[in-house]
């Protein structure tokens, strides 16, 4: 009889680094990474924690946190040393090659660079190192699973069945492979008019909810748009840092408590 390959025989954990955190969706264009930088950010004020853009054909996370062309130094350990930005530490496949230029790389490269994004980088003590994946179910996801202990998974959708449909196969996949789901974040779920304050939904309101209460997983963020939330991602100063004090901002802030509670350090 043969044994069936195990294929997180491999996992081994990053030293130093108590919770792995893995952000994701079904589909691009729901706000992934700017709720990944914005969930960093807001743990950032209590916990030592790192941001991990393992987007490799769509890195976002240099120009979200105000470090485009960062230059990486190697240390004497050769170990590479993170980009450090409101004392977090990024690292990003952005800081190796230029913004505009593609990366052509099939499995075997990215698996590569994925492990030397968890090894080689010398990440320190982290409480928290929340991964920035790319949208989908595919390699990026499989390989950092297969690589280290996931603490938890959180999935990123807008309100509509469009995006829901996505986020359910990001869902599936997690629970696929035994990692717990922290919970959903709902970006851009709706809009607070700047003359009456009345709340307006910019997409018709999908069965999320339903779907979200059937599986018993928590939403654990509804982000009002506002176009603060990307201005600040555009100018690299993320809404928790420039307006930290707003309802998006605030939003952000609870879901760190939430993640707290869940993974407490």
């Amino acid at each position: 009889m043969s044994h069936s390959h195990n294929p997180f025989e491999k996992q081994a954990p990053i030293p130093n680094v108590k919770h792995i955190i893995a952000v994701s969706s079904g589909k691009g264009g729901v706000g992934k990474s700017t709720v990944a930088t914005n969930i960093t950010l807001a743990l950032s004020k209590k916990n030592k924690v790192g941001l991990l853009d393992a987007d490799i054909y769509g890195p976002s996370i240099p120009r979200m946190m105000g470090a485009l062309n960062q230059q990486l130094s190697v240390n004497q350990d050769k170990k590479i040393e993170p980009i450090v930005r409101y004392g977090m530490k990024l690292m990003s496949i952005g800081f190796m090659v230029a913004e505009n230029a593609a990366v052509v790389w099939r499995g075997p490269m990215l698996f590569k660079a994925i492990d030397q994004f968890l090894r080689d980088v010398h990440w320190g003590e982290l409480d928290y190192l929340v991964v920035d994946l790319p949208p989908g179910t595919g390699d990026v996801q499989l390989t950092l699973a297969q690589s280290v202990p996931i603490s938890g998974a959180i999935t990123v959708t807008t309100p509509q069945n469009i995006a829901l449909i996505d986020v359910k196969k990001a869902i599936d996949m997690w629970e696929r492979m035994n990692i717990p789901l922290l919970g959903t974040v709902e970006n851009m779920a709706y809009m607070i008019a700047p003359q009456s304050g009345e709340r307006i939904q910019l997409f018709p309101k999908g069965e999320l909810d339903a779907y979200l209460d059937s599986k018993k997983i928590s939403k654990i963020g509804e982000i009002p748009f506002h176009p603060h939330v990307s201005l600040g991602s555009e100018a690299g100063i993320p809404i928790v840092e420039s307006h930290a004090s707003s309802t998006e901002a605030q939003e952000f802030f609870k879901i760190a408590e939430k993640i707290r509670e869940k993974l407490p350090v």
